[in-house]
């Protein structure tokens, strides 16, 4: 017998994941240093506990509403609107959760507002309570964002006159504001496409990661998607230079964007213009507002230097796994190669994005929105980088555009997975903390099939 699903549980369940998220996030979540509890003690335990309760209630919750988005009666997309709205609600007033990356922005901001040059120094450079909260590995690395963003972490820094509590809040709305203009434009972009608005906003606003990481982490990367897809929203319509100007904005606040030009060439093309207009046209539209930002940022042009900053030497993406295992290979044979092996492998990733981005759009130059899907999770999977959140770049779109129902499904597999990667302190895990949360989300399946098997008894006993 099935589950019975409908919206209004959906919606009471995903919210009391959401809030056991905040809940948890209290104690174990990314706190400013002076509030950081030892992950061994009490209360920081149960806060992991809560957290990895909460987050397999949502993730249930989700699933749940996939069901009744493919259903006979699917709800409306002003209805996934308002279910997105209310399981954000609690974590508007969390702690910032599963990175401290935000803790970077308020720095980075302060120092843009203090004219310092925060491409050429770290945090450090600013000194004081800002930059203790920056996690020690990039607390003397520059800022890898683009003078877009950082004039508007300046902004905020000014309004908020460097205080922390105020600056957190205002780069959560900064993010909510993407992720308000990516609902906004994910319904356009899946007509466009031919696919579900529903099934669109489903996989691509209200995804667990989206919440975790857009809206809990308050990440940057909420903006540069949400201007992405206003600009490819005005280059369907009747204002390419628009969308060529909201495509080079988000490009300047995270630079994966700057592939959504080609999507601007080839809708230009496709509404009947020449090739050469089109391209002439996008340049010349991203050229003029490259310079205007920059200028009006007042931080340089240094961002492009910017691009190479380093990365953590523990990441695990792709090419830095394999990276590290052949280094560890040739310093057993006593090569003096190793210390080659993880710059050749990354360099080997970004040859390999080139040619798949290359490929996709060959391939696939008749749908550009999915096209840049695609590129975007393969700049994101082989790139020498990875967390959870650089999925959202390619699966935004893929949500709008792809062409089957199964491969959503697969997508949404994906981030399932990916919900459940990183801690709520956005630190690394011990073997304890590993055993807390495997702990926290045994007990959300045992609560949830209690209350599976609580739903089906009625049913049970009248048909006895």
């Amino acid at each position: 017998m099935a589950f019975p699903v409908d919206l209004r549980r959906c919606q009471v369940l995903g919210l009391a994941g959401t809030a056991c998220l905040a809940a948890g996030g209290e104690t174990a979540g990314a706190l400013p240093v002076r509030e950081l509890l030892s992950p061994s003690s009490v209360h920081a335990a149960l806060g992991l506990v809560g957290v990895y309760f909460g987050l397999v209630l949502l993730i249930a919750a989700w699933a749940l509403l996939g069901r009744l988005v493919r259903g006979s009666e699917p709800p409306s997309p002003r209805a996934l609107m308002v279910v997105l709205a209310v399981w954000a609600a609690p974590l508007l007033v969390a702690p910032p959760l599963f990175s401290r990356d935000v803790y970077s922005y308020v720095a980075q901001g302060a120092m843009v507002d203090a004219h310092m040059d925060v491409y050429a120094h770290g945090p450090a450079q600013l000194g004081g309570p800002l930059a203790d909260e920056v996690s020690p590995l990039w607390r003397h690395t520059g800022a890898p964002y683009g003078p877009v963003f950082l004039g508007l972490a300046s902004a905020l820094s000014g309004l908020t006159r460097g205080e922390l509590p105020a600056g957190l809040v205002g780069m959560r709305l900064v993010a909510l504001l993407g992720v308000g203009l990516m609902a906004a434009a994910l319904p356009r972009l899946a007509r466009h496409s031919g696919a579900d608005p529903a099934a669109a906003l489903w996989l691509g606003a209200l995804n667990p990661l989206v919440l975790l990481h857009l809206v809990a982490g308050a990440h940057n990367d909420a903006i540069m998607l949400g201007l992405l897809g206003l600009g490819l929203v005005a280059a369907l319509g009747r204002w390419p230079v628009l969308g060529a100007v909201l495509v080079t904005l988000a490009a300047l606040v995270k630079a994966p964007a700057v592939l959504g030009l080609a999507a601007v060439v080839v809708l230009q093309v496709r509404a009947g213009r020449s090739p050469a207009r089109a391209v002439v046209t996008t340049v010349v539209a991203a050229a003029a507002t490259t310079a205007a930002a920059t200028a009006a940022a007042g931080t340089g042009y240094g961002w492009i230097g910017a691009l190479n900053t380093p990365v953590s030497p523990q990441n695990w993406a792709l090419t830095s796994l394999l990276g590290r295992a052949t280094r560890a290979v040739l310093e057993r044979l006593g090569s003096d190669l190793a210390p080659l092996a993880v710059p050749v492998w990354h360099t080997l990733g970004i040859v390999a994005a080139v040619v798949a981005v290359l490929a996709i759009w060959l391939r696939l130059r008749l749908r550009p929105v999915y096209a840049l899907g695609l590129s975007l999770l393969a700049v994101a999977a082989l790139g020498p980088a990875i967390r959870p959140w650089y999925a959202l770049w390619g699966l935004f779109l893929i949500a709008a555009a792809a062409p089957s129902t199964s491969i959503r499904h697969r997508v949404a597999a994906v981030t399932g997975v990916l919900a459940l990667a990183a801690l709520p302190s956005g630190g690394a895990a011990d073997a304890g903390q590993l055993v807390l949360a495997v702990s926290g989300g045994v007990l959300a399946v045992v609560v949830l099939w209690q209350a599976h098997q609580a739903e089906l008894a009625p049913a049970l006993g009248r048909t006895a």
